[in-house]
């Protein structure tokens, strides 16, 4: 768990799926969030789905060996879904 706006949340099902997820940070390097990137080489069609998917995947990867996660919140909204317009 991580502290949000909101409280303490779940990476796995808050902070993977935020707006305001920028990266990840693993040992020196800092990296950035896959499912961010896979929403912004996204086009509209086939392939979205298992590109997100796969995304998803690596962000668990990389929590797994990380040791924190860099948010891009300064306002202190709170979590905000990626996938809302």
């Amino acid at each position: 768990t991580v502290a949000c706006a909101q409280g303490e949340v779940s990476v796995h099902s808050h902070c993977a799926y935020c707006k305001h997820c920028a990266s990840v940070r693993v040992g020196k390097r800092v990296l950035p969030s896959p499912q961010q990137q896979a929403m912004k080489g996204a086009r509209s069609g086939a392939g979205i789905d298992e590109s997100l998917l796969n995304a998803a995947m690596m962000f668990n990867s990389l929590v797994r060996d990380g040791d924190s996660i860099e948010c891009s919140d300064d306002a202190g909204i709170g979590f905000a879904s990626m996938y809302r317009r």
